[in-house]
């Protein structure tokens, strides 16, 4: 499985600075990944030009792709992610894992937080608006972890992304805000229990910008 080649596919074809990359999995192993890449960009909702009204640009859609490629453990995938955010000198790279929201004493909070990390973002509005969909199995999958829960990573490139401009010194980071494989972190073990975050912390970083 090799995450980092996807996301420089789709980064040198939108060709827009990317603000995040989040990967979701079913909290059961060999299932499909959905991975999310949210943009930095705006666009015109229509190119219709009316004299005397000014439309608005929208945010670019995020963009989701369907990882199929067999895996058999956790660690697989957190080392998938830790190598492509490592070469997208990532600040770090934050893992959480979430009961299933159909359980009883499940909040509406849980739900919805299940619903946007397989890129459910609609309220209403069409789907388009907020996610180009390359995942034919989200819904499913989104259904899955709705029953068994799921482990949902997220991490914040330098290289191609918007975080250029709040870089901190770092010498394991080229000129270009990235690194030279392979990732120096291990993947650590899931721990017991449900709704744990562990955060990977990559390079240096002098003073803490997310939370």
């Amino acid at each position: 499985m090799d995450l980092f080649d996807t996301l420089r596919e789709q980064m040198d074809s939108v060709r827009l600075p990317l603000f995040a990359v989040t990967v979701t999995a079913v909290a059961r192993v060999n299932t499909p990944l959905v991975a999310i890449l949210h943009w930095h960009g705006f666009r015109r909702a229509t190119p219709l030009k009316l004299p005397g009204i000014d439309i608005p640009p929208r945010p670019v859609p995020g963009s989701a792709i369907q990882l199929g490629e067999p895996w058999h453990s956790f660690e697989t995938v957190d080392a998938t992610l830790l190598d492509a955010a490592w070469q997208l000198g990532a600040w770090e790279v934050e893992r959480i894992e979430r009961r299933g929201c159909n359980m009883i004493g499940a909040s509406a909070s849980e739900a919805l937080a299940c619903r946007q990390a397989f890129g459910d973002y609609t309220d209403g509005e069409p789907a388009g608006e907020h996610l180009v969909d390359g995942a034919p199995d989200r819904d499913a999958l989104m259904q899955l972890a709705a029953r068994k829960g799921y482990l949902r990573w997220l991490f914040r490139p330098v290289k191609g992304g918007i975080w250029r401009a709040l870089d901190e010194p770092d010498d394991t980071r080229h000129a270009d805000g990235g690194r030279c494989p392979p990732c120096p972190v291990p993947p650590q073990p899931r721990r017991p229990g449900v709704g744990t975050r562990t955060v990977y912390r990559l390079g240096q970083v002098g003073r803490i910008l997310f939370h």
